[in-house]
């Protein structure tokens, strides 16, 4: 394949690598689940104790503030760990419990510094977790026509662990408000438990891609080769533009999914005045059409290359952006839904499948912390920027939804303006691709 992410033909996936993305989904779509319940029902739960938009989006970027740091520590990490269960289990364990317990009590908390305290612990052990236990993508389907559809399976799974979140977050929330995110915690530690089981009675747990470099880190500090790998990737980025186009590209839409997440239960409920279980199903529905998407554009990225896949999909997701901006007709709306679903769910799958090519074979768990780093940025700008448009506007431009239309502004923003560095990335991964061919 390309080095872009292009590729002319897509090889079926082997019996034993369809059940290894089966096993590994089991965590996407727990750790889906509770980050969707988070993100997008914090919101609702931090209004009890503040009407400040610009404090919702703080703590709710969060998020993105973690993802700036613990991603790169715990994924470099993992990738020198030598355990009898692999180098990356441990650390999707050791993080996974302790995120569990985080979530489960945001909803018994009564007062917003002990709620911001908390959600900010369960945002830093979901990246203990989650950045080991992504980087064992790479691992173990190492080739590149099929990586597609590796990120399609656990797209799938993500959407569905989002859907799932999305459509009964709020009929749990109007039943009794720790609900959601007790059951989310349960949800958590279940699939993780299963995974792990599974992961070692099967032997996927100790595959991991052996570093090449000769050196002894065993006998350096964690930090020294932290810092070590933080100098390697900044001279690949220094290399290579393809990375950099990429870090731009992928926090902008971040930045517009995490906007969308952060404020779209308020739009709906406050902005357009539905009940919030009405909110939770017509969300629901909408993560129906993110799951098609998601499913479909893995297969397509394999076939016609996963640049020009996501961005014509970009497209159609900016385009679906501006409609709410101009209009709070229900059936205008309605009519966007499915170009925002479908282009969000095919992001959802082939955003990490872009980086992949790019990771040199030793540093799958620090470059899966780089793309952690940019989705950071967009995470912590997109709840902020959102939230303060909203406080500007809410007794203004946009009075009638109080406000809360403004966050279409900051997505279809974020969308666009993408587009100037996916056609940068491909224009670097060509570069590149000729230079190797001479």
């Amino acid at each position: 394949m390309a080095e872009g992410g292009d590729s002319n033909g897509a090889r079926a996936l082997k019996p034993e690598e369809k059940a290894r993305l089966g096993i590994l989904a089991l965590p996407t779509f727990a750790l889906a689940f509770g980050i969707t319940i988070v993100s997008t029902y914090l919101g609702e739960v931090t209004r009890r104790y503040t009407h400040d938009t610009e404090i919702i989006g703080a703590i709710i970027g969060g998020e993105g503030i973690m993802a700036l740091w613990v991603p790169m520590i715990f994924g470099t990490w993992s990738d020198r760990a030598q355990t009898r269960l692999g180098g990356r289990l441990p650390f999707v364990i050791a993080g996974a419990v302790p995120a569990a317990v985080a979530m489960a009590l945001i909803g018994f908390l009564h007062t917003l510094g002990t709620v911001a305290l908390v959600t900010a612990v369960f945002f830093a052990f979901y990246f203990v977790a989650y950045e080991p236990y992504r980087a064992m993508y790479p691992d173990l389907v190492g080739d590149d026509d099929v990586a597609g559809r590796a990120q399609s399976s656990q797209a799938i799974a993500r959407g569905f662990g989002t859907g799932c979140a999305l459509l009964g977050g709020g009929l749990l929330l109007s039943v009794w408000r720790p609900l959601p995110f007790f059951f989310a915690g349960i949800v958590l530690v279940t699939a993780v438990s299963a995974f792990v089981w599974l992961a070692v009675r099967s032997g996927i747990g100790k595959r991991q891609r052996k570093r090449t470099d000769g050196q002894a880190q065993e006998h350096s500090s964690h930090l020294a080769a932290i810092a070590q790998v933080a100098r390697g990737i900044a001279g690949l980025v220094r290399c290579h533009p393809a990375l950099r186009a990429y870090f731009f590209a992928n926090a902008l839409w971040e930045m517009a999914l995490a906007a969308l997440k952060a404020f779209i239960i308020l739009y709906l409920t406050i902005g357009l005045h539905y009940k919030l279980s009405t909110s939770s199903l017509i969300i629901g529905g909408v993560a129906v059409i993110i799951l098609i998407g998601a499913g479909v554009s893995g297969k397509l990225g394999d076939r016609f290359g996963h640049i020009r896949v996501v961005r014509i999909a970009v497209i159609l997701y900016g385009l679906g952006y501006l409609v709410p901006i101009f209009t709070t007709s229900r059936i205008a709306i309605g009519a966007a839904v499915p170009f925002i679903a479908l282009g969000g769910g095919t992001l959802m799958t082939l955003a990490y499948a872009l980086l992949m090519p790019l990771m040199p074979e030793d540093e799958h768990g620090a470059l899966t912390g780089y793309y952690s780093m940019s989705r950071g940025v967009g995470i912590v700008l997109g709840p902020v920027l959102a939230g303060i448009l909203v406080e500007v506007t809410k007794g203004s431009l946009f009075k009638s939804t109080h406000g809360f239309a403004a966050m279409w502004i900051v997505c279809a923003a974020a969308a666009f303006a993408s587009l100037f560095f996916l056609a940068w990335l491909r224009r670097s991964s060509e570069d590149r691709q000729a230079l190797e061919r001479q």
